[in-house]
């Protein structure tokens, strides 16, 4: 039951636009996180919220000139210039972008030399901080395909599944900034197959879970990714705040859970689920809606989650998939409530569920509005709902099974499939009795003439198919009458 100024549109500056007032308050939400996704959430939140834009670009514009991108600061300040409200606002400072531009040149030169000269050295550690320091560098001025290049040659020179973990971690947080998921699922199995301490493995092993339940996720794989999440050891703390926190660990892994688990699932993997009940307490609506579905209450889960919609939609990672999410808890909900059902009107459905949300074509900005009955005539046609629609008394119909009749049918198919292993069983048995051996063909190349092509038969005729061998004078006859 989403309001319109829920629908998102297409956005000015890239992305969709989300009119509705998020719940979070921007100050707070923004302050969970360090590192690089701060601007890259401030910045997505300023892309598509004109509620917010410009108090998000403004915050993107000061977070940039912290660090030492200059890209982003010249993108957060074109931004702010487009979504402020006055349009003579500017607030590039072209002297820091040339000051800080001359300063990451440098820097880099002069890491590039100290790493020549450890190389020169042979020290491996020395070689293996110098790689370190350099990877971070690139990562820290935006440049990520160096900074992979660099933390990829950091493996060579580690000595211990510490330094092994660190690096793929590094790999990990720069992969997932450009969304290359195959190379995050590859570093976590390789820090999996670590042989670590206790300490380090109670402190690594969240984090592998975060991080391939978001390659999950991303990919559409929802219940492994609700899996994921749900392993994820509530000692992940703030300790991964520079890709997600604890809160986003309870919301990806309740959505993923909503949309792909049944409810019998959801209440021994989810709400018993005594270390994730912990991530749970941080965003308590989640484990509302859980409640609510696991009661029957769908139109009440719906709800919760539709209240939240614009959040989800202002998420870095939740953005592209909530959509599909959504849709698929709608969809179970619908064959949820229908199935102790004989019978139900079509309008009291309606009432309760509401009508579907409106469909973005893949390519363009085209929008459908499919009516309830549509969107249920497209679940029996995908096989989903197992029902009939009548249009002239309008109500939708459960297709009436006769256990008894089914259990026949069972009953026979079995029957039929005995009696031939039966058959099979005494034709082997008599030609065993013919004194009849069977064999495997020979696998053979043979060049057959047309007017020899006798089907695998001999020019005796004693000797019958390929494959049989006779064991006496009469027991090919005898075999024969016995068969027929």
């Amino acid at each position: 039951m989403a309001n319109d100024s829920q629908r998102p549109e297409p956005s000015p500056y890239g992305g969709l636009i989300v009119n509705e007032t998020p719940k979070f308050d921007l100050q707070s939400y923004i302050s969970n996180y360090r590192g690089r996704t701060v601007f890259r959430r401030l910045h997505l939140i300023a892309s598509c919220s004109p509620v917010l834009a410009e108090e998000a670009s403004r915050l993107a514009v000061l977070e940039a000139k912290k660090g030492s991108d200059v890209r982003n600061y010249t993108e957060a300040a074109a931004l702010y210039k487009k979504v402020a409200r006055d349009s003579s606002a500017d607030v590039l400072d072209p002297t820091w972008a040339t000051k800080q531009e001359k300063k990451n040149n440098a820097e880099t030169a002069r890491l590039e030399n100290e790493l020549k000269g450890y190389k020169n050295n042979l020290i491996k550690e020395s070689i293996r901080m110098g790689n370190e320091d350099l990877g971070t560098h690139y990562h820290s001025i935006g440049d990520l395909n160096n900074a992979l290049k660099a933390y990829s040659r950091m493996r060579d020179y580690c000595t211990t599944p510490a330094h092994i973990a660190s690096t793929a971690f590094r790999i990990i947080s720069v992969s997932i900034e450009q969304k290359s998921w195959l190379a995050v699922n590859a570093q976590v199995t390789k820090i999996q197959n670590l042989q670590m301490k206790a300490d380090d493995n109670t402190r690594n092993v969240p984090k592998t879970y975060a991080a391939v339940g978001l390659n999950q996720m991303a990919s559409a794989e929802y219940r492994l990714a609700a899996n994921s999440f749900l392993n994820c050891d509530a000692s992940l703390g703030d300790s991964y705040n520079d890709v997600l926190t604890s809160n986003d660990v309870a919301v990806y892994g309740g959505l993923c859970a909503l949309a792909s688990m049944s409810r019998a699932e959801l209440q021994t993997k989810v709400l018993e689920n005594a270390n994730f009940r912990n991530f749970l307490e941080l965003e308590p609506h989640i484990r509302r809606a859980i409640t609510c579905f696991c009661a029957s209450k769908y139109s009440q889960c719906l709800e919760i989650l539709e209240s939240y919609r614009a959040d989800y939609l202002l998420d870095l990672y939740l953005q592209p998939v909530i959509t599909d999410l959504y849709n698929k808890m709608r969809t179970k909900s619908i064959i949820q409530y229908f199935q102790p059902f004989s019978k139900v009107t079509l309008a009291n459905m309606e009432k309760i569920f509401g009508s579907p949300a409106p469909v973005r074509a893949p390519t363009g900005n085209k929008v459908t509005q499919q009516t309830f009955i549509e969107e249920i005539i497209s679940l029996i046609e995908t096989g989903k709902l197992e029902a009939l629609i009548d249009l002239e008394y309008g109500t939708l119909n459960a297709i009436e099974r006769d256990p008894r009749a089914e259990a026949q049918e069972e009953a026979l198919n079995m029957i039929d499939a005995f009696t031939r292993e039966a058959r099979l069983k005494l034709i082997r048995l008599q030609a065993l009795t013919a004194g009849l051996e069977v064999k495997f063909p020979v696998r053979k190349q043979r060049t057959w003439d047309a007017e020899d092509d006798l089907g695998g038969y001999g020019d005796n005729a004693s000797q019958g198919p390929s494959g049989l061998t006779s064991g006496g004078g009469d027991g090919l006859q005898s075999f024969s009458q016995k068969v027929g």
